[in-house]
């Protein structure tokens, strides 16, 4: 009976124990010196995130590029293509087409370019100077280092106007670009002038009008109208995604050139240690 007894008091006693030393833990767990966790700098990052970050542009398109290509599969398959190539006998419809194609395809040609851009600028950033003679922005860094500097004092261009080369080198090949995608629309515009044209041309051949040719009639007549509509909805079409595409080019660019021209200040004023953050 007395082990009993002493049993169930050193239960109680270790039960009291356990209660009094959940607090103490906690005490103890919250008294614990908290160490800081070091923020790391955004603009050293490593070489897995630099290289992602750089080329999203390119993933970009790439997506962009695969929904083009799995919606053109789809209308081959339901055979719109031939549909448009046998409504529009003047071929304007075909042409746009290709234009729309071939400037996708320089469009992610590009991309690839300005992230390649974009790699080179994170590489000096995080203390890597490599000199690129091909990149636009490591040409343009590369001119403020010191010993660059030297073998160029006679000649060295103002930082202004090497800003102005950076900035059209960037944005210079958009320019044809975007002149190649109105022309998107003046084809469909041409189209239509041909497609009112035929029209026209049809009604004046009329001579008098047959109740029972009424229906051969009204075919040839949406021959012309048929062409006009086509070419210019397409023109528009191709205008609007092409237009997505140099305008998402474009930010790209101005972003990379003020991240670019923000580093320049930066190796000016003298170049910092790469580390975390204060």
């Amino acid at each position: 009976m007395r082990n009993a007894v002493t049993a169930t008091h050193n239960k109680n006693t270790k039960s009291q124990g356990d209660n009094v030393s959940f607090p103490r833990a906690v005490l103890r767990h919250l008294s614990k010196p908290k160490v800081e966790r070091s923020v790391r700098n955004p603009d050293v990052r490593e070489a897995g995130d630099t290289r992602e970050s750089a080329y999203s542009l390119f993933h970009h398109w790439l997506s962009f590029a695969g929904l083009l290509l799995f919606g053109a599969c789809l209308l081959w398959q339901h055979q719109v293509w031939t549909a448009l190539a046998g409504a529009d006998p003047t071929g304007i419809t075909l042409i746009i087409i290709a234009v729309f194609g071939s400037s996708t395809l320089w469009c992610g040609f590009r991309s690839y370019r300005l992230c390649a851009e974009a790699e080179v600028l994170a590489a000096w950033r995080s203390g890597s100077r490599r000199i690129d003679p091909g990149s636009a922005v490591g040409g343009f860094l590369s001119s403020l280092l010191p010993a660059a500097a030297a073998k160029t004092e006679p000649l060295k261009t103002p930082l202004r106007l090497q800003a102005d080369i950076l900035a059209e080198r960037l944005h210079g090949p958009s320019e044809s670009a975007w002149w190649i995608n109105g022309i998107q629309i003046k084809l469909g515009l041409l189209g239509k002038v041909i497609g009112f044209s035929i029209l026209a041309l049809q009604i004046a051949r009329i001579d008098n009008f047959d109740p029972a040719q009424s229906q051969t009639l009204l075919r040839s007549l949406t021959g012309g109208l048929g062409i006009a509509l086509l070419t210019t909805a397409v023109g528009l079409v191709g205008n609007i995604l092409l237009g997505l595409q140099l305008m998402r080019i474009d930010r790209y660019a101005d972003r990379l050139l003020a991240d670019t021209l923000a580093c320049a200040g930066g190796e000016q004023a003298g170049p910092v240690p790469a580390g975390p953050a204060r």
